[in-house]
């Protein structure tokens, strides 16, 4: 399985594919956990979630001398495994002097939570942000279950989209005629990646047509009717699904061993790692009555935290696992199941490899951050968009943050306190990968502008660059390309009459209708004036140098000002979001320069043409570390 995670936010049936396409059994215990919807066939319309769960009174909440709280099959949960010393509180665990008593019960059946949260049986809920989007107009129908979000646990690095070898990047989710057709677990965390997915290629759920399946992996799991129906053109999944059907994060199925011939990771949360946010909520009407009780849960969770990175991260480091971090993953492995989790070393850690724990800072940074586009306003308002827009729900209904201390919190957990990184900063992002630039490519859109343009105005270019940064914000693990581009009408020109002048190059036909011939040491030779990587190379070789209309200096001259563009829009980018006060990772913007090298049109007969070209695009980037190589995205 390689380090996998093993993301079952809904149930999994008895049996998924591993990387070598063989079959593991998976525990019984999730084999149990209710579906989402339990009375549709593999291939589920869309309803609202009010139909899934079914009748369900608010009740008050049982008075609880033990906490029951759900947890989920994901590396974050494993952070509360240690905070409780397992299933129950154990003495001298993190809760235990906290003074709390915690009974840790599955909650991989969403719709099982969002009932028991609703009779009063648990105050708790455990889910993705979007899980609570798309149950919203269920908990948040009356005041009293209305949901207060207490902590975030983690952002994923273990989701993706499979495709098939015809769609390259998410701007081919659109085509013209038929619709590309995602298979996706109807209601579980998949659903909120599809939305970002979507998003990001400026493209609705309209566009595409979403098979959704009844589970998260198995026989009746995305991964399954994509192997099995050839019409699905794509697929979300989990990690072990989708070595499974590719054989690797950067590899293509071969068709051997159980994988699909050349399908491939279309997107990653490992590139969009701030679309899948994992949270704790809890009622309304207990929170008000049981805060300091909440306060302690968080604080132990924090806590938690900072050990099981030091443990992970030192494992990492050294390769020799410490006594208390093999205790710690056989105790995942015993609450998961061996079946899930077959191996510590490889396994366990790995699921905790792809998650993506938040801490303190991101406590701060998720609820309090101003300029935070993937805060909790934010995602708050893209779940409920998401819930109104896809049928979960017909009307918004809201959450609330819980408001707290976070030094008062740093104190009760025993950490130190830690700010987020302040605005327009963050870490650099090696952000040019080794292979093919199109290849890495995960989504593109561009700007145009007029002939020799270089500033760019907030007001006609406002939209693009809020785009621009969404797309920052959500592919915290990709690189933001800017690429400038120039029109090569120009270097043609002075191409033609250089040649000319030289006797380079000679010309038949009539005005309008010309044909170009090249002398060569075979002959002479048609010029492609479509073909622009050719015409590239002849003008860099020098032969057409010394005439007053030198067309390597016209060349290396639109070379500059496309360079010169791409930074221009990458601080007007910079001076719009200051001056909206949104926070944006500097280092992940990359400006560069394409020079004529990518035309839209090659040989443009008109301005309205050669306007075509003179374009800055945004490349979405896969970012592979060990192999960089800036001249990848040089002309």
């Amino acid at each position: 399985m390689g380090r996998a995670a093993i993301r079952q936010d809904c149930r999994v049936s008895n049996e998924h594919p591993t990387a070598k396409g063989m079959k593991m059994k998976l525990n019984p215990r999730l084999m149990a956990a209710l579906l989402l919807v339990l009375h549709v066939g593999p291939l589920a319309a869309q309803e609202q979630f009010s139909k899934i769960v079914g009748s369900a009174p608010v009740k008050p909440v049982a008075p609880q001398n033990t906490l029951s709280v759900p947890f989920i099959t994901w590396g974050g949960d494993v952070a509360t495994f240690h905070a409780n010393g397992g299933l129950d509180t154990k003495a001298n665990s993190i809760y235990a002097k906290q003074g709390l008593k915690v009974k840790l019960t599955p909650g991989d059946d969403f719709v099982g939570q969002v009932r028991d949260y609703m009779s009063g049986k648990s105050p708790f809920l455990r889910g993705t942000f979007r899980m609570l989007g798309q149950a919203s107009e269920v908990i948040g129908s009356d005041p009293r279950t209305k949901p207060v979000v207490v902590l975030q646990l983690s952002w994923s690095g273990g989701d993706h989209i499979v495709a098939r070898e015809n769609l390259k990047t998410l701007n081919d989710l659109k085509r013209d005629g038929k619709k590309v057709r995602i298979a996706c677990q109807q209601g579980g965390p998949h659903v909120g990646l599809l939305y970002d997915a979507l998003t990001a290629a400026n493209l609705t759920k309209a566009d595409v047509e979403i098979v959704f399946v009844a589970d998260l992996t198995g026989e009746k799991g995305a991964a399954e009717a994509f192997r099995k129906d050839a019409t699905i053109d794509a697929c979300c999944v989990i990690t072990p699904d989708m070595l499974g059907l590719t054989g690797g994060l950067d590899a293509a199925g071969t068709g051997a061993e159980g994988t699909v011939l050349n399908a491939h990771v279309l997107v990653s949360t490992q590139n969009m790692s701030r679309s899948i946010a994992d949270v704790y909520a809890v009622r309304s009407d207990w929170f008000k009555t049981n805060r300091p009780t909440v306060e302690k849960f968080v604080a132990g969770y924090l806590k938690a935290t900072e050990d099981v990175l030091a443990m992970r991260d030192d494992f990492e480091k050294t390769q020799r696992m410490s006594a208390e971090y093999r205790a710690l993953l056989g105790m995942s492995q015993q609450i998961f199941g061996e079946e899930v989790l077959p191996t510590l070393e490889v396994d366990a850690h790995g699921l905790l490899l792809d998650c993506r724990f938040v801490g303190l800072p991101g406590q701060i940074a998720f609820f309090e951050q101003k300029g935070n586009l993937n805060g909790f306003d934010k995602k708050l308002e893209s779940a409920l968009d998401l819930a109104t827009s896809w049928g979960y729900a017909k009307t918004r209904n809201g959450f609330d943050p819980a408001g707290f201390d976070y030094q008062q919190l740093a104190t009760a957990a025993g950490i130190k306190y830690a700010a987020p990184k302040a605005s327009l900063a963050g870490e650099a992002v090696d952000m040019f990968p080794g292979d093919d630039l199109d290849t890495n490519t995960i989504v593109s859109f561009t700007i145009s502008f007029a002939p020799n343009q270089t500033d760019f105005s907030v007001d006609r270019y406002g939209a693009e660059f809020n785009r621009a940064l969404q797309a920052a914000s959500t592919f915290g693990g990709a690189a933001v390309v800017i690429r400038g581009h120039a029109d090569p009408t120009k270097t043609l020109v002075n191409l033609i009459k250089s040649g000319m002048q030289k006797g380079l190059i000679t010309r038949t036909g009539q005005s309008g209708n010309y044909t170009y011939f090249t002398k060569t040491a075979q002959g002479s030779q048609k010029l492609d004036l479509q073909n622009t990587r050719a015409l590239v190379e002849l003008i860099q070789g020098g032969a057409f140098e010394g005439t007053p209309d030198s067309p390597l200096q016209t060349m290396q001259a639109a070379l500059n000002l496309s360079l010169r563009r791409a930074e221009e829009v990458k601080e007007a980018i910079l001076a719009y979001a200051k001056s909206r006060e949104v926070n944006v990772n500097v280092a992940q913007l990359a400006p560069v320069g394409a020079g004529i090298a990518e035309p839209v049109i090659s040989k443009p007969n008109s301005l309205e043409e050669a306007l075509q070209n003179m374009r800055v695009e945004f490349r979405i980037v896969k970012v592979n570390p060990e192999t960089l190589n800036k001249s990848d995205f040089d002309f």
